[in-house]
């Protein structure tokens, strides 16, 4: 890939038009709102239509998107994103007040609460995990082993260099390439 001095958000929001990056990040995106709007108790064939109107509105807005440096503040955008439309949902769905549910959505937005800081853990680590296998193919076998040995399962280098024949320079170095493109990629999403 020739851009990856550019984080997935960079590119989506310097190039709107760019088709290959939106499709990324609905194939990152799509399956942990849906799982999201599944664990607030929407049924799963409209937990689809509302992923797909979900990302249709942040496809709409991100260009205007102010992400302002704070950590996470991209997540909770789409945090935000995602309990409006899910409110407006309900509120569609019922003909009286939301009560408990009402309650749930405003304790998601809440950056306080712990349903939120368990969104942001999820979010996080999901995100991680998508874009780790997004990014294995741009790498040698040996360097990603080296990588999920070191960092993943925690092991020590030298361990790993002489498990894999390698010298534990070498073992550092791939730690250190795909931690690189790791951070690269997810810039914006996770932090």
């Amino acid at each position: 890939m020739n851009e990856t001095s550019h984080s997935l958000l960079d590119r989506l929001r310097s190039r709107p038009d760019d088709q290959m990056s939106w499709n990324r990040f609905a194939g990152l995106y799509a399956p942990l709102i849906r799982k999201w709007l599944v664990g607030q108790g929407a049924p799963d064939p409209d937990a689809e239509d509302l992923a797909q109107e979900i990302l249709l509105v942040i496809f709409r807005e991100l260009p205007g998107f102010d992400h302002n440096g704070r950590k996470g503040a991209f997540r909770s955008w789409v945090r935000s994103v995602t309990v409006n439309r899910l409110r407006g949902y309900w509120r569609a769905k019922r003909s009286g007040p939301l009560n408990g549910l009402e309650e749930r959505l405003a304790l998601l937005e809440d950056e306080g609460s712990e349903p939120s800081a368990a969104w942001d853990r999820e979010h996080d680590e999901y995100i991680a995990a998508q874009v780790m296998r997004l990014v294995e193919p741009e790498f040698a076998p040996s360097t990603w082993q080296s990588f999920r040995r070191v960092v993943v399962e925690d092991r020590p280098a030298a361990a790993v260099a002489a498990e894999l024949g390698l010298t534990v320079n070498a073992v550092l170095i791939a730690k250190s390439r795909v931690l690189r493109r790791l951070r690269e990629e997810v810039r914006g999403l996770v932090s």
